[in-house]
């Protein structure tokens, strides 16, 4: 593994130079939540994360997707393209749930009739506020129109791709949240992770939660809904 020196460091993963063209994304067993305010950790989750991302990386790639993932490493690290990443935070969501239902008081388990794509600013110090088109272009976050567009357009296809392949495993996808970054010719990849940290699972049959929301609210057996997720994937 040609890890160098150590570039930046996240709630879940830390990122060091590669060479050139590529970064050493490293994934770590902390948990967080509500920007960070709640903290933990769970022995073994940065390797059922690396897995997954990996597993569903290579599914979105076969279909079409661009990514920034270019091999697995070990257990908790892969390779990756280096980009500059865009500091907005894509939301698909399929049900309101979570932050949308304390926003607008809707009720908990609402289907939409289409999945909402909703754009948060990338910043911890002010809380990853909500934002919207013209917010990207005043904040100089994307260069036009067709930027913006290509991410909703991206990300709703991620979402008809994941929903789809997720409903074979007997997994609701609830929501997710993706990001992307530019290469150094301006192409735009999909970035970051997929997993249960990013996204919300809750399984066909019995609603049961499969993903962070068993530590924000203090479900509990979190390692074991991770792995669930992953024996999913992996045995259909």
């Amino acid at each position: 593994m040609n890890k160098k020196e150590f570039l930046y460091e996240g709630k879940a993963k830390k990122i060091y130079n590669s060479d050139d063209d590529n970064v050493v994304i490293e994934f770590k067993d902390d948990l967080t939540a509500f920007n960070a305010e709640k903290k933990g950790s769970e022995e073994g989750k940065g390797a059922l994360n690396n897995k997954i991302t990996i597993e569903l990386f290579k599914l979105l790639e076969n279909a079409g997707v661009k990514t920034h993932f270019v091999k697995k490493i070990d257990d908790i690290h892969l390779l990756a393209k280096k980009l500059d990443i865009i500091m907005i935070e894509v939301i698909v969501r399929n049900v309101a749930t979570g932050s949308f239902v304390k926003r607008f008081g809707v009720k908990d388990g609402t289907k939409f009739d289409k999945p909402l794509v909703e754009f948060c600013y990338k910043d911890d110090d002010l809380g990853d506020p909500f934002i919207n088109d013209e917010h990207c272009k005043v904040l100089d976050l994307l260069h036009d129109d067709n930027e913006i567009e290509y991410l909703k357009s991206e990300a709703r296809k991620i979402n008809d791709i994941l929903k789809s392949y997720f409903l074979e495993r007997k997994l609701n996808l609830i929501d997710f949240k993706v990001e992307f970054g530019k290469t150094s010719n301006g192409e735009i990849l999909l970035a970051d992770e997929i997993t249960p940290d990013s996204c919300r699972f809750w399984d066909v049959d019995s609603n049961e939660k499969l993903d962070k929301d068993r530590f924000r609210e203090d479900i509990g057996n979190v390692k074991v809904a991770y792995e669930e997720v992953l024996n999913r994937i992996l045995n259909k």
